[in-house]
């Protein structure tokens, strides 16, 4: 790979690595350390969430009119500055108003870095966006293990710690990502997929799977609010719940290899790859919900993370292949903007049953969901047949 490429990958470990500091533990602070219910870290999760989307959608506008490194380091500078003030004042509201501060932030990054890949390297394809995806998954091992570590000792130093790792990443901005030539005209942002959508099967196919997508994120993420509680509940320690984190982190990139073989016999059809991984992802849920020690927890984990490797990457390349020539952008957005939405309502919906109806009805609601979810990957196509029907129609007539 070019040198540009991984001074992108190191940012991008960076990057992660400093936002994983603080997310796994956030409604463990607000619950145990500020005294909040979990309806209320729920909405907390919700506007940092919420944040994000607009951010997400501001660093794809920023990065058409300005080109990647002053939206990148834009992004870095208002997020440093929120963590900084977030290190110093951590009562409930600065945390609040910082928090969400930060999901703005950092959200404008990401598509900037997305962007800049692809367009240093365009020859790599997907290796490009592979490699960042890679990086972000190892971020997402190193810093929680690192973060339970520094809480178990005081709650206080992630937040140094988070700074600490934004001020490296601003530094490998400034110095690395300066001399990179990037054309904002050769990607395309949301805003400028405008058209009037011509071929509605595709479409209504995407909408169709964005709904069971939408689900599982909404499931997913209770491991990061009310999961993470109720480990804390039953006796299991920041450092044990920080290292599950590390645990599905490290098994993304190290269990490739072992489920390569199946995705190959499976790598044209999506619909087999998204019932499949959401199949395992049930029975992580049935395995939480009868866990009570931490052996119980990393084997949920695991059968998780076998569940996401085959959802996660299946979305976007369904999105890919429905996209019509010229709409890859708006596809693609829908699908980032339905998994931001999931991490946006998931905490409150999941705070709001287990404090209304405890832990054993919100297993059951995330079974539920999940199950439905399976429901519209088996019927997704069910647009495109019917397109495909009425034009063999015609074509007869």
């Amino acid at each position: 790979m070019p040198k540009r490429v991984w001074l992108l990958i190191i940012g991008m470990l960076v990057n992660v690595t400093g936002n994983s500091f603080l997310w796994p533990l956030t409604t463990i602070y607000m619950h145990d350390h500020l005294g909040k219910s979990l309806s209320l870290a729920g909405l907390v999760l919700m506007a940092n969430a919420g944040a994000a989307v607009i951010g997400n959608l501001l660093g794809g506008a920023l990065f058409d009119r300005f080109g990647g490194y002053k939206s990148i380091l834009g992004g870095i500078i208002a997020t440093t500055v929120a963590l900084a003030a977030l290190t110093l004042w951590h009562e409930f509201l600065p945390f609040v108003i910082f928090y969400t501060i930060i999901g703005f932030s950092s959200g404008i990054v990401f598509p900037s870095m997305y962007a800049m890949v692809g367009t240093v390297w365009p020859e790599g394809g997907r290796k490009a966006f592979n490699a960042i995806y890679l990086a972000q998954n190892v971020g997402v091992a190193i810093g929680p293990a690192m973060a339970g570590i520094l809480a178990a000792y005081r709650f206080d130093f992630i937040f140094a710690a988070n700074l600490g790792m934004y001020v490296l990443f601003f530094l490998i901005a400034m110095f690395g990502f300066k001399s990179m030539s990037i054309s904002p005209v050769s990607h395309t942002s949301v805003f400028n997929e405008g058209k009037r959508i011509r071929k509605k099967a595709p479409f209504n196919a995407l909408m169709i799977v964005s709904a069971g997508y939408l689900l599982c994120w909404i499931g997913y993420v209770q491991w990061q609010s009310t999961i993470s509680t109720y480990t804390q509940e039953i006796g299991i320690t920041l450092t044990q719940y920080s290292l599950l984190w590390s645990l599905n982190g490290f098994l993304i990139v190290a269990g490739q290899p072992f489920i390569r073989p199946i995705m190959k016999r499976i790598e044209d059809n999506i619909k087999s790859q998204l019932v499949i991984g959401m199949g395992i992802m049930i029975v992580s849920y049935v395995i939480v919900a009868f866990a009570q020690d931490f052996q119980m927890f990393v084997a949920a984990m695991v059968v998780l993370t076998i569940g996401e490797m085959f959802v996660w990457p299946a979305v976007p390349a369904l999105a890919d292949q429905l996209a019509p020539k010229g709409r890859e952008g708006f596809y693609q957005g829908i699908v980032n903007s339905v998994a931001t939405g999931g991490r946006m309502v998931g905490p409150l919906l999941g705070g709001v049953m287990v404090d209304v109806y405890g832990m054993p009805a919100l297993f059951i609601l995330v079974t539920v969901l999940i199950a439905i979810a399976i429901v519209t990957a088996l019927l997704y196509d069910r647009p495109l047949k019917a397109e495909k029907a009425a034009e063999l129609q015609e074509t007869y007539n």
